[in-house]
Order: C-alpha cells, then structure tokens, then sequence
C-alpha cells in the first residue's frame, strides 16, 4: 500500500513539471506578425526591412504581412486571419482606429498580444509605441533650424492647420525650446504661426509672400512634410539660398535633390524600419511575462529609453527621430 501511495505521489508530483515544460517548449519560438498600413508605399516597404533584419537575429519567428493598399477593411479582415492562426503577438499599424479597435479586441481576448504603433489612443492594446513626445520632436526639429540660422535671427512657425493637433504641438514645443536654448532667436511676432493646408504649393507662396513682407526673416519652421519643401523653392526664387532657412519634416528621396543643393540643410523624420524592430521587440518582452514600468529599453536605436506618455499605462514614448541630410538621404530607401 505504501509502494503505491508513493508511486500516485510522484505521479502528482511530475505531471506539472512535464506540464510546464512542455508549455515552455511549446512557447521557446513566437510567431510575431507586423501589420503595417499596407505593403506597397515605401514607408512600409522600410518597415519590413527592419523586421526582416530583426528576423535574422533572433529564434522567433517574425514576419511582416501588409494588405495591397491602405484599405481599414481590408486590414481588418487580415487582422482577423491572423487572429484564426493562432500567432503569439500583432504588431500593428492601424489605418482606422475606430474600425480596428473591435478587432483588437479580438485578438486579446484569443490572448494575443497586441503592440501598436501610432495608434496612441487605441484601448485594446497591450502597449503602444511612439516614435517620440510631441514635445521631444517639436525640439529637435528647433535644433536643426537653430543650427541652419547660426543660432540667430527672427523665424517663424508653419502647420497645416490652426486645428492639426499635432503640428501645433511640435511647433509650440519648437518655440519653447527656441526661449530656453537660442537667445539671439525671436519669433516673428506679426505673424507666429500661418498654415500651408498639406500642400506645398500654398507653403511655396505664403514663404515668398513673408520674406518679401519681412526683409528680416531668416527661418521657417515647418511641420507638414510639405512644409519645408515648400519654402525652399521660395527661398531658391528669392535668391535667399544661404540667407534664409527652413527645416522640418520630410520624406528622404523626395527631397534629396533639395539637400544636396543645400538649399535645405537637413530634414527630420523617424526611421520606419526602428519602429518595427521596436515593435516586435517590445512584444517579445510581453510575451516572456516581463514587467514594462519605468524606463524601458528595447534595445533598439531611438527605444532604449521609452517612458510612459503622461497619464497613459499603455502608451510608450521614444526618442526616435532622425536627422535627414544630404550625406544620409540615399541610406532609407525611401
């Protein structure tokens, strides 16, 4: 009697350990899947880049999955085949927030994993990634106007729009860093902000229209992608290459011919290909049951100090922008 007592025993005994190690096994390779806004827009196609080099270096599986174009339904409906397959984790970045959140909701109710990127006011997430605090990008698009105009002289801000949220806050944050850090510069007080409505066209004729208005304007800081390109034609126009300055947001090879006339010094922006290696690596850390407070490094350039976006338990704010030139244009493919 006692010889089988002992034997249920260690029956008891084993069976959780086998258990364990079977889940652990089971779970030793993640299939992570990113799901950009489609996969044909170059953006994207660098994103994938960036998550097939993350491929190469790690065990899990990882790949990349876009629709044909930006398309909310059609990216629902992969989301959800993805969810049928079971992977551990999505990476997503959504094309509609409002469609996509069901969705999400989904997928963590099948305990998927859920990182996003831009998608900061997702709530069936697990966490979301932001290449940067508005604040954060708001000074370092100042900086690289500073450094054009020699630190000096009277400049200005352009947006989109008076209503585009976060153009105005990295042109606010711009103009705060400017009173901290650059003394000798001044904001054009007759006209702080104006708007270029995303076309470069209008940036075009509302520049030329300010230095013929103002003799003394040296800068304009831009926030639309239009921005900046936009000015430097009117400044090439003017004859005010060397004399006027512009700097913002911009995409490489649309503007390579702009930076390396020098017409534009350098342009900001965030490298797509970091973001999706950050996504992937900070859902590894989900996936492993590690616990993401404080400052987190993902060990990725740009994310190696996330911090809580103030107020928010999910969403992670990096220090992911780069410096666009004209010895780096040609290095992002896009």
């Amino acid at each position: 009697m006692k010889k089988v007592l002992a034997m249920v025993l260690l029956v008891l005994v084993m069976v959780p350990v086998l258990f364990a190690a079977g889940k652990a096994e089971a779970k030793s390779n993640y299939e992570i899947v990113v799901v950009p806004k489609d996969a044909s827009n170059p953006w994207f196609v660098r994103m994938k880049v960036g998550v097939d080099e993350f491929a190469k270096g790690t065990h899990h599986t990882v790949y990349q999955r876009g629709t044909p174009d930006i398309d909310a339904t059609l990216q629902a409906q992969l989301v959800q085949d993805l969810i049928a397959q079971g992977v551990d984790a999505l990476c997503v970045v959504p094309v509609d927030l409002e469609s996509i959140e069901p969705v999400l909701a989904q997928a963590r109710k099948a305990g998927i994993v859920v990182i996003t990127h831009e998608g900061a006011d997702l709530e069936n997430v697990d966490y979301d990634i932001e290449a940067f605090s508005n604040v954060g990008y708001g000074a370092f698009i100042m900086d690289n106007l500073a450094e054009a105009m020699g630190g000096e002289g009277v400049y200005t801000t352009m947006v989109a729009s008076l209503t585009n949220g976060s153009h105005n806050e990295w042109a606010d944050a711009g103009v705060a860093h400017q009173k901290a850090n650059y003394p000798k510069m001044t904001l054009l007080a007759a006209e702080k902000r104006v708007e270029s409505f995303d076309n470069g066209d209008v940036a075009y004729n509302v520049a030329k229209e300010l230095f013929k208005k103002y003799p003394n304007l040296k800068g304009i800081m831009g926030t639309s992608s239009y921005d900046a390109p936009g000015v430097a034609r009117a400044i090439e126009e003017l004859g005010l290459i060397d004399k006027a300055f512009t700097s913002g947001t911009g995409m490489p090879l649309d503007n390579a011919a702009l930076l390396e006339s020098g017409i534009v010094k350098s342009l900001t922006l965030w490298d797509p290909a970091l973001a999706g290696q950050a996504m992937i690596a900070l859902a590894i850390k989900v996936l492993d049951g590690e616990k993401i407070s404080g400052v987190v490094d993902l060990g990725v350039d740009g994310y190696t100090a996330l911090q809580f976006k103030e107020g928010s338990k999910t969403v992670l704010e990096g220090e992911g922008w780069i410096v666009i030139n004209k010895d780096n244009v040609y290095d992002f493919g896009f």
